[in-house]
C-alpha cells in the first residue's frame, strides 16, 4: 500500500522541518521577547519601532519575507550566513532568519498580552524599592507574563510548524518539498497528502497538548 514511499527520505525532510521549527522557535523566542520589552518600554522611539515592526511584518505574507531573505539579502546584498559554497546549508540558514523575522512578531504580541495581565501595582511596588525598568520587566514582570502565556506560545508554536513548509519556495529540503516532488512523480495524490498530513498532526498535536497541560499547571492564581 505505501510502495510509493520506496526511494524517498521521508524521515530525513522531516527532520528538516523539525530543526527549522526549534531553530525559528529559539529565535523569535529571543527577538519577540526584546521587541515585547521595546513595546512596553518607557523611550518612545523604541516603543515606535517595536510597533512599527510588529504591525509590518505580521502583515506580510510570509512567503515574500522568505522570498527576500533568498532573493534580497542574499542574491542582492551578498550575504551568506557563513556558507558561502554549501547553498543547501545557506537556503536553509536563511529560511530559519525569515521565520524568526516573521514569527516574532507574533510572539511579541502573545508576551506583551501576558505582560498586561501582571497588575500594575506589583511594577509600582518594585520601582518604589528602587529597581530600574529593565529589573522589573526581568525580575517581577516578564516570570508572571511568561506563565500566562504558555497556551498562546503553543499556538504560535504549532503555526510556526506548519508555516516551515514557506521554506520549499527557496529550495529548503523539508517536508513540503519533497511532498511535491513526489507528488510530480508518483500517481498517488490522496495517499501521499495524507502520509504528509498524519506527520504534521504527529509534529503538532503533541505540541499543542504537553505545552496546554504545562500552561494549566503553571498559570498564577490571580
Amino acid at each position: 500500500m505505501f510502495d510509493f514511499l520506496e526511494g524517498y527520505d521521508l524521515l530525513g525532510a522531516f527532520w528538516v522541518t523539525i530543526q527549522l521549527t526549534l531553530l525559528s522557535a529559539v529565535g523569535s523566542l529571543v527577538w519577540g521577547t526584546l521587541l515585547a520589552a521595546m513595546r512596553v518600554g518607557p523611550v518612545p522611539l523604541m516603543r515606535g519601532f517595536g510597533t512599527a515592526y510588529v504591525n509590518i511584518v505580521r502583515n506580510i505574507p510570509l512567503t515574500v519575507i522568505i522570498l527576500f531573505t533568498s532573493l534580497g539579502l542574499n542574491q542582492t546584498l551578498g550575504a551568506t550566513m557563513g556558507a558561502p559554497d554549501d547553498v543547501a546549508t545557506r537556503n536553509f540558514r536563511l529560511a530559519v532568519l525569515g521565520l524568526i523575522l516573521y514569527t516574532s512578531a507574533f510572539v511579541c504580541e502573545a508576551l506583551r498580552s501576558g505582560i498586561n495581565t501582571v497588575p500594575t501595582g506589583q511594577a509600582e511596588a518594585a520601582r518604589a524599592i528602587g529597581l530600574n525598568f529593565t529589573q522589573v520587566l526581568t525580575l517581577v514582570v516578564l516570570p508572571q507574563a511568561f506563565r500566562a502565556v504558555v497556551g498562546p506560545m503553543a499556538n504560535v508554536l504549532i503555526a510556526l510548524t506548519k508555516n516551515t513548509t514557506v521554506a520549499a519556495a527557496i529550495g529548503v529540503a523539508e517536508a513540503a518539498l519533497l511532498m511535491k516532488k513526489m507528488i510530480e512523480n508518483e500517481a498517488q495524490l490522496i495517499a501521499i497528502s495524507a502520509v504528509f498530513a498524519f506527520g504534521f498532526v504527529c509534529l503538532t498535536l503533541p505540541t499543542g497538548l504537553i505545552l496546554g497541560w504545562v500552561g494549566k499547571k503553571v498559570a498564577v492564581k490571580r
